[in-house]
C-alpha cells in the first residue's frame, strides 16, 4: 500500500504507481469524497470520454410505482 504525507499546505503528492495505474494525468481534476473516515479521490472525465458508456446495458428491470415517474 502507497503512503502520501500532507505538507505544511495540506497538499498530497499521488505516488507514480497510483498515477499510472489509474491512468491521471498532469492537471486532470479530482472529485473528492469523503465517506465513513476515509477520503476518496475520483477521477474527473469529460462528458465526450464517457458517451456510449452505458451501451448494451439492460434497461428492462422492475422498479417499485413509488420510483416511476
Amino acid at each position: 500500500m502507497a503512503e502520501v504525507v500532507v505538507s505544511s499546505k495540506y497538499q498530497i503528492v499521488l505516488p507514480a504507481e497510483v498515477r499510472k495505474s489509474l491512468g491521471i494525468k498532469k492537471g486532470q481534476r479530482l472529485h473528492v469524497l469523503v465517506e465513513n473516515g476515509s477520503i476518496r479521490l475520483i477521477p474527473s472525465r469529460p462528458l465526450n470520454e464517457l458517451r456510449g458508456y452505458l451501451r448494451g446495458m439492460d434497461t428492462n428491470i422492475e422498479r417499485d410505482e413509488e420510483e416511476r415517474l
